[in-house]
């Protein structure tokens, strides 16, 4: 375990964020850092809450003589995405992250970094721990399973917040401040199957699909990275119709927010057709490699020889669901006509697994605009229901409005441009952020997301940008200096 980490600057906030790498957070197993942030906020004296989701509060008073000040919420999430590469043995509900510099960065060893969002913890950790910064009233809170489904958020009472203005520190941006968001809904549909004996004739393969960037499935929707669920599905669809493929089981993508990286299904085939099978999915797979040779140059796709499965899955079903998956919706659907640049509206066909009978199919559709997201959800309802599958929706969080004359938007550009000699660009997010959804049971708050620079943020590859975190430092410790 590297611990060059230690050695950055500022200090403060690399060492707290060392020490959540060495605490387990995956979204739904937060047991450990919620005992470890509010054993922190006890530690330091400071008036400490845990509410009945699971929510940290820690707030410490004014400094002398900004106790007039309005009061600062510094909000960041406890969870992290527990995402590693297909050879990485780590257990996230136990292991530790073995984070390490690299160059200009820093990153995890085949493991997804817990930058998003361990650097805004660690940097309110800082500012709640410090005797030397000057600062208004600070209301630390540290939301619980931001990453699957912003439970957190959700469960969060208004009236326990006694801040007038919201800094979310879950951005990925530094010199970007953003004031909207968009909500967001979960889709789950499912197919019922039997199984069906195979007869001797058959050969098996196992079809994987992996090497793909992956990514944040709203940050990095448009990127046109590959889906491992599409690709999979395109090579099965083929596979069947063109040379008797019957399939046995799949399994693709882990999480509804991370644009899946890699796919797995077992089939079997005509032991006739065994040779023209593999010639063509190999063509096939050369023709998808093309596609995606810039986006995503790494796409690795196999058809392996395998012992021949026992039992398959019914044949109606196969039709139906390939059928069905290929006509999903997935990726950006509109772009913003009101932000250059700004997706409005998109879904990722997350996950794909056939489990006991059932093959269940999840995605996560965003929108910035609520009839639009009615009509995405309509669209993949109804496709679904002529496929003969169940589909329910649910989870859903509402968007963040933009607000172009918001108070602390006017001060912290105006500290900005002072601090670093430029203007920082004003942005909404396609993803979704916690402010949306506090936002929407206490309106009165003034809010603003920033952050450092992070990339390839719910994959492996994610990593931090070094200097941006000393600038969201000096940035952020200037505003609560500033702050109205």
């Amino acid at each position: 375990m590297s611990t060059d980490i230690l050695r950055l600057e500022p200090h403060a906030v690399w060492r707290n964020f060392y020490s959540l790498t060495r605490v387990p957070r995956p979204s739904g197993h937060e047991e450990k850092i919620r005992e470890f942030v509010s054993g922190f906020g006890r530690k330091l004296g400071l008036e400490t809450i845990v509410d009945e989701v699971g929510n940290v509060i820690i707030r410490k008073p004014a400094t002398s003589g900004m106790e007039k000040r309005k009061g600062v919420i510094l909000q960041a999430h406890l969870d992290m995405v527990p995402e590693k590469n297909g050879d990485k043995l780590h257990d996230f509900a136990r292991d530790p992250i073995d984070a390490f510099v690299d160059g200009d960065w820093v990153r995890a060893r085949g493991t997804t970094l817990g930058a998003d969002n361990g650097m805004g913890v660690a940097a309110a950790m800082a500012v709640l721990e410090s005797t030397t910064l000057r600062h208004g009233f600070i209301e630390a809170l540290f939301t619980c399973e931001e990453e699957a489904g912003m439970t957190g958020a959700i469960g969060l009472k208004p009236d326990l917040l006694k801040g007038e203005i919201l800094l979310n520190m879950d951005s990925e941006d530094e010199g970007e401040l953003f004031i909207g968001c968009a909500g967001g809904l979960d889709g789950t549909m499912t197919f019922s199957y039997s199984e069906e004996r195979i007869s001797a004739d058959y050969t098996g393969f196992v079809i994987r699909v992996s090497g793909l960037k992956g990514g944040h499935s709203g940050m990095d929707i448009h990127l046109g990275r590959g889906n491992a669920n599409k690709i999979m599905n395109r090579i099965l669809y083929e596979g069947h119709a063109r040379y008797g493929m019957r399939l046995a089981s799949i399994d693709g993508g882990t999480l509804r927010n991370a644009i899946p990286r890699e796919a797995t299904a077992t089939v079997a085939v005509p032991t006739a057709n065994t040779g023209t099978f593999y010639e063509g999915l190999s063509i096939l797979a050369g023709k998808i490699k093309h596609e995606l040779s810039t986006a995503d140059p790494e796409l690795c796709i196999e058809v392996v020889p395998a012992g021949t499965p026992e039992m398959v899955i019914e044949a109606g079903v196969v039709v139906r669901l390939l059928n069905a998956l290929y006509a999903c919706p997935d990726g950006v659907m509109r772009m913003s006509s009101d932000m250059a640049g700004l997706v409005e509206t998109s879904s990722n066909l997350a996950m794909v697994t056939s489990v006991h009978g059932v093959v269940t199919i999840k995605c996560l559709l965003r929108s910035s605009v609520d009839s639009a997201m009615e009509d995405l959800k309509a669209m993949i309802g109804s496709l679904f229901d002529l496929a003969g599958a169940g589909a329910v929706f649910d989870g859903g969080y509402p968007g963040w409005k933009p607000n172009p004359d918001s108070p602390i938007l006017k001060r912290m550009q105006e500290v900005y441009t002072s601090k670093f000699g430029k203007t920082p660009e004003i942005k909404a997010v396609h993803a979704g952020l916690e402010c949306g959804i506090i936002g929407g049971t206490s309106p009165s708050l003034d809010m603003i997301s920033f952050g450092p620079t992070i990339r390839y943020p719910h994959s492996p590859d994610e990593k931090v940008n070094i200097a941006s975190v000393g600038k969201f430092w000096d940035f952020l410790v200037e505003t609560l200096r500033m702050a109205p």
